[in-house]
C-alpha cells in the first residue's frame, strides 16, 4: 500500500497530465463495526477493475463510528490491491453530496477528462445525479460502475429515504465544491 494524498492537498501535489481519468470509490458503513463493511469491500473489489488505465483513485468516506481509528476512506486505502497509481483519501466526506463535491472540485483542478464512480447498484441513481451536478461544465465524462455484492433492506430503505432529499443535496454539491469558483472546504 502506498501513502495516499488528502483530497484537499491532491490538487496542489498531484501532477497529472490534463485529460486524466479518475476513479472515485464511495465508502459505506452501517456504524456497527470498525472494519471494512461488506458493501464497501464489494465496491473496493469493483474498483480494482474500474481503475485499469486510470491515472488516480480517490477513496471517499468518513468514519461513522464515534472514536473509530480509521475512516472508510483510510480503510479502503489500506485494503487497496488494485493497479498502481496515485491514491487520494477523502475522509472528510460525510454524505454522497460531499463525495461528489470533493471529487468534482479535484477533477476540475486536475482538468480530468473522465471520472469513474464506483458504488452499489442501489446507490448509483442518486450518486449519478449528484456527480453530474458536481461535474457540470467541467467537460469530464462520468461513468457509474455498480458493484455487485451484498444487498440489505437497511441500505435499500436508506436510499428511498434519501431520494426526496436530492434537491437539497444538489444545492450542497454546488455550495461545497461543485462550483469551480468556490474554494475547497477545509
Amino acid at each position: 500500500m502506498s501513502a495516499a494524498l488528502d483530497v484537499f492537498d491532491a490538487a496542489r501535489e498531484l501532477h497529472l497530465a490534463p485529460g486524466a481519468a479518475l476513479v472515485a470509490v464511495l465508502g459505506y458503513s452501517d456504524r456497527r463495526n470498525g472494519g471494512l463493511h461488506p458493501i464497501c469491500a464489494a465496491r473496493l473489489s469493483a474498483a480494482t477493475r474500474a481503475a485499469e488505465g486510470a491515472d488516480a483513485v480517490v477513496f471517499s468516506g468518513w468514519s461513522r463510528r464515534r472514536g473509530a481509528a480509521s475512516s472508510e476512506a483510510e480503510l479502503m486505502v489500506a485494503a487497496w490491491d488494485g493497479p498502481a497509481c496515485p491514491l487520494v483519501s477523502d475522509p472528510h466526506a460525510r454524505v454522497t453530496a460531499e463525495n461528489a463535491a470533493h471529487v468534482g472540485t479535484l477533477a476540475r483542478s486536475l482538468s480530468a477528462a473522465e471520472v469513474r464512480v464506483v458504488t452499489s447498484s442501489l446507490h448509483r441513481f442518486r450518486a449519478g445525479l449528484l456527480f453530474r451536478a458536481a461535474l457540470r461544465g467541467s467537460g469530464a465524462r462520468l461513468s457509474i460502475h455498480p458493484a455487485p455484492g451484498p444487498r440489505s433492506l437497511r441500505f435499500a430503505l436508506r436510499e428511498l429515504v434519501a431520494l426526496p432529499l436530492v434537491p437539497f443535496q444538489l444545492a450542497l454539491v454546488v455550495w461545497r465544491g461543485g462550483n469551480p469558483a468556490a474554494p475547497a472546504p477545509r
